[in-house]
């Protein structure tokens, strides 16, 4: 590792703090927007999901892009859609101009992670990928703790009919990231030695090179990595038989995780409420405790990961997950619903379920060669919007149907048992590994 290293992990972390933070201005400024534009219930829905709609659509198309036109110009690119769209969403006139500039945001907000993870993991060493993409990984988390401080920060200050245009006009700021990029982030090495631009290639990795020797750091004999040379980008490989069961594994475990993390994270807070008897302020308390837990799980995975491996770890969190499944389901039937037993039971389903969703954009990229990562990174991560629309409208079915929070236990301990299974069923182990090795171990 070295300073250039560290200068290219800032450029794309800063992207995805800001990606973070843009995802979750909406669900702060809901109440406000409400008031201020007069939808109901079905706009509001409507308005959600049509953002969740443009990450589902921004993730499968410019993830198939970056592995085309390259990671560098797609990243900057989703910057700058989701930058210039804040500003769009901060001067909708109604319910519908918001709707139509929220979907357009949602295009560059769904691709930017993907494919910042995917820049990341082909830049940094082997024997240190996973710390270095989970610390990256870590800044997500923190954006997300940011929304709601720099929402009460805004609401404190300015009047909260124009405070939520101010929360998406500070949405602009990352378009300067674009300005810094295009000098200070180069492309990745592996892509232009995938498409055969080895002359370009060799020229950044002097540039790293003359770095480490300045910094009296040793450079090891270099390896030759020629299998992807002047392969093409054919999409449908991800599904051809030397990956389809990484492609499997991919979106079921995009999906599990997901599926868990979205449906207790929007109904844990009302049920605190609703069936705990604490206040809504006292809710909110216990989320925030929640969230802070979820940032110690990243820095703890970043830790251990490189040491423990991917396919441990990820099967220890299914497990803890499942361990709260089990204790909600006991929960309820025992009659003891007070908010402490539902804290327990919904904090080691938050740490359980976050501990893979915290190492996905670590371990997924490993699994495909240069020409289809960022595809396969992004079609996989594109099911974790189909989960965050099904999970809460399903849990809130079951609990208007009469089945009770039993059942809403129960399903998620069985979503978490398919995760589990796919896991130890197919995933490999690539700790240490080139992503040579892993990308092409079996193709």
């Amino acid at each position: 590792m070295t300073s250039k290293h560290r200068r290219i992990a800032r450029v794309v972390a800063a992207g995805t703090f800001f990606d973070a933070f843009d995802s979750l201005v909406l669900g702060i400024a809901l109440t406000v927007i409400a008031r201020s534009l007069g939808q109901g219930f079905l706009g509001t829905g409507v308005l959600i999901s049509a953002g969740y709609l443009g990450q589902f659509i921004g993730a499968l198309v410019l993830g198939s892009v970056s592995d085309r036109l390259g990671r560098r110009r797609t990243f900057l690119v989703a910057i700058t859609v989701f930058s210039l769209l804040s500003v769009a969403c901060a001067l909708a006139w109604n319910l519908e101009a918001l709707t139509v500039a929220r979907f357009l945001q949602g295009i560059g907000l769904g691709a930017e992670v993907p494919i910042a993870a995917t820049l990341i993991s082909e830049y940094a060493p082997s024997l240190k990928r996973g710390r270095a993409v989970m610390l990256y990984q870590a800044i997500f988390a923190w954006g997300v703790f940011a929304a709601p401080l720099v929402g009460l920060i805004v609401f404190a200050v300015v009047d909260p009919a124009t405070g939520w245009r101010v929360l998406f006009a500070l949405g602009v700021l990352p378009v300067l990231l674009v300005l810094l990029g295009r000098r200070a982030l180069p492309e990745s090495v592996r892509w232009l030695t995938a498409k055969g631009r080895t002359v370009e290639a060799d020229r950044i990795i002097g540039e790293f090179e003359d770095t480490a020797r300045r910094e009296g750091k040793d450079l090891p004999e270099p390896r030759p990595a020629e299998a992807d040379v002047a392969r093409p980008t054919r999409l449908a490989e991800i599904f051809a038989p030397a990956y389809r069961t990484r492609t499997i594994l991919n979106g079921t475990l995009w999906f599990t995780v997901y599926f868990v993390s979205y449906g207790y994270s929007v109904w844990l807070p009302s049920l605190y409420v609703t069936i705990g008897g604490l206040q809504v302020s006292q809710a909110l308390y216990l989320t925030l405790v929640v969230g802070a837990s979820q940032l110690v799980v990243v820095y703890a995975f970043a830790f251990a990961v490189d040491r423990i491996g991917r396919r441990p770890l990820f099967v220890a969190g299914f497990g803890l997950g499942i361990l709260g499944a089990v204790l909600g389901v006991v929960m309820v039937l025992s009659g003891a619903t007070s908010w402490p037993t539902l804290f327990a039971a919904g904090l080691l389903l938050a740490v359980g379920s976050y501990v893979p969703a915290a190492g996905l954009y670590l371990y997924i990229p490993e699994l495909y060669p240069t020409r289809i990562r960022a595809w396969g990174t992004a079609a996989g991560s594109s099911m974790n919007r189909i989960a965050s629309v099904i999970a809460p409208t399903v849990v809130g079915a079951l609990l208007a149907g009469g089945f009770g929070l039993a059942s809403v236990f129960v399903m998620f301990g069985i979503v978490l048992l398919i995760g589990l299974g796919a896991m130890t069923a197919w995933g490999i182990e690539t700790k240490g590994r080139s992503l040579e090795e892993t990308g092409d171990l079996i193709g």
